[in-house]
């Protein structure tokens, strides 16, 4: 017996230590201290940050190190996300990643050019054998910079599970990273949840600003909220590091009501499959009404993010007894700072005009159909989180549209995937239904932008992630090409590249092509800033003699612009 509960002591140790992150294994990918501009798990749009961003004292071209020794096992190039990215594998079982930047070693770019010029194409994702390139801990692979989606020069860096590909929090690593900042609390949500429920004797939810005084965060004006029936209580709080003001994410939020844990949400890893579920864990509407990311405490029937634990009743506080109770909420950043918030609600019951549910029941976990003479919405099950009464309405058409403006309720309810939206197309004329597309539209400006779409057997059918207003509209203008370094029978004798700016206003370009005395070249895309360049390759082109420039931007439409010129080089 007695050795059996050794074993289990023993046990239970290896596993503990093979969970502790190694605080020695990694090194700092780059050579300067380290300030963040983004930590791990912070609030984005429909995703929680898989990494953190590391300052590269605002500019470009600064050493980027392997963190560990392994294998660089993937290189990727794209206009849009990472840009130039790295993955390197490591014996441990984990895997570092390096994204946004400007170049990669020597070596790692003729290797990824050659496979470019192979496969015609910019964008490329290349799965590398292991041993093509291995790494030292502490080699050089990059160069730092600000490529893809990034808004602003920075590293993008990241660990991750080899085997599942779940990112972990790095600041978990041992990184010299300095932080003595308690994390900051704006506000505090409380929202009723049932049919009986309300808030300050409202069915809405109520916003409450903190303020901080002897140690802790109190309500503004210390008030007592009467409050009946199932309740979720939700907070905004914002996290800072030593020597950034940069707004960070919180590491772990626990909810106790009268001194019974009822919620915990815990950031230390991530599971990509999971991460749009932000969208449940935030108040949506309260995002998209005032862009304020507030965390909910209650978690929604369809959401199935893994980070919550200690969870009672799924964060829903009954508060029915007509009885004062103690609310707290104890915020920590991944260093152990913490802040505290404190307030008391009332249980009051209030007689309230009961509530109006107009529209369709849409079960979230089932399947479900909006069907009209001139609209199919087909929505799988887990399309919601929740369910909702949906609201549906349809304007007739104007000279903006080739259909009526059909609104499918509104852009304050997420929706986690997609689903088939056919809307029919009486409208559209013969000439223009290969230009069609659904267009959505802001109810705030009226602006519209494309959600893409075909138009089959007199519908135009578009996948859409999003409810709202909708409406069918068509792309005939191509995209716009502007030279910035070139023209006809210029002399390039002096320059080392070509740039163009290349658009399009709706639909989006699609792809575009560049092609020197015919032959295919290599136009890098910086999507964000609508910026395509040719670096003059000698090894490739032929110098000292006169050469023929065609490019060709299409959008998804097929809309073509082309843009023509002969050069000497």
């Amino acid at each position: 017996m007695k050795f059996r509960l050794l074993s289990y002591i023993l046990l239970f140790s290896l596993l503990a230590n093979a969970q502790s992150p190694d605080r020695e294994y990694f090194r700092s990918p780059v050579d300067i201290p380290i300030l963040l501009s983004g930590n791990f798990g912070e609030l984005r749009s429909n995703h929680f940050h898989s990494g953190i961003d590391i300052k590269t004292q605002g500019k470009t071209g600064l050493p980027v190190y392997a963190a560990a020794e392994g294998d660089i096992s993937r290189l990727r190039v794209s206009p849009y996300g990472f840009g130039l990215a790295i993955y390197i594998d490591h014996p441990n079982g984990q895997s570092t990643v390096y994204g946004h930047l400007l170049s990669f070693r020597e070596d790692i770019e003729k290797y990824i050019k050659e496979k470019q010029y192979a496969k015609e194409s910019f964008s490329i994702d290349l799965q590398i054998p292991e041993g093509t390139f291995p790494v030292k801990k502490g080699e050089l692979i990059a160069l730092s910079g600000n490529s893809g989606s990034s808004g602003g020069p920075h590293l993008h860096f990241e660990i991750r599970d080899t085997h599942k590909q779940e990112p972990l929090n790095p600041l978990q690593f041992g990184f010299p990273v300095k932080d003595d900042m308690k994390p900051k609390i704006l506000s505090a949500f409380i929202a009723p949840l049932g049919n009986e429920s309300h808030v300050n004797g409202q069915r809405k939810g109520k916003l409450i600003e903190t303020v901080f005084y002897n140690g802790a965060y109190h309500l503004k004006g210390n008030p007592v909220i009467p409050v009946y029936g199932q309740i979720g209580f939700g907070i905004q709080a914002l996290d800072y590091l030593d020597g950034s003001w940069n707004k960070c994410g919180v590491f772990e939020i626990k909810l106790k009501v009268d001194d019974q844990l009822v919620y915990t949400f815990l950031m230390d890893r991530l599971n990509f499959s999971e991460t749009r579920y932000l969208n449940s864990h935030i108040d949506y509407s309260e995002y998209r009404k005032n862009y304020r990311r507030v965390h909910k405490s209650w978690v929604d029937p369809g959401n199935k993010l893994s980070n919550y634990h200690q969870l009672v009743n799924r964060g829903i506080v009954d508060l029915s007894d007509g009885k004062q109770h103690q609310i707290r909420y104890e915020i920590q950043d991944v260093y152990g700072n913490t802040s505290v918030l404190s307030f008391r609600v009332q249980s009051k019951l209030m007689q309230l005009s009961e509530p109006t549910l107009a529209g369709k029941l849409i079960r979230y976990n089932q399947e479900e159909r909006i069907e009209t003479d001139q609209l199919n919405a087909d929505f799988p099950s887990g399309t919601f989180y929740s369910d909702f009464h949906l609201d549906y309405d349809a304007k007739p058409a104007n000279n903006l549209y080739y259909s009526p403006l059909f609104k499918l309720h509104d852009d304050r309810t997420p929706v986690h995937q997609s689903y088939q939206l056919k809307l029919k197309a009486d409208l559209v004329p013969d000439s223009l239904e290969d230009k069609a597309l659904i267009a959505a539209i802001s109810d705030k400006s009226g602006k519209k932008w494309s959600l893409g779409g075909k138009y089959k057997n007199g519908w135009v059918t578009a996948s859409v992630r999003q409810l709202g207003t909708f409406a069918i509209s068509v792309d005939t203008i191509a995209p716009t090409i502007r030279p910035l370094s070139i023209a006809a029978h210029s002399r390039l004798t002096e320059k080392n590249r070509i740039r163009f700016k290349i658009r399009d206003e709706f639909s989006g370009i699609a792809d575009y092509r560049g092609e020197i005395d015919g032959q295919w070249v290599l136009f890098e895309y910086d999507a964000k800033n609508a910026l395509i360049t040719y670096h003059i390759d000698s090894k490739r082109l032929q110098l000292n003699k006169k050469h023929q420039l065609k490019l060709e931007v299409t959008d998804n439409k097929g809309n073509v612009a082309t843009y023509e010129a002969n050069f000497f080089r």
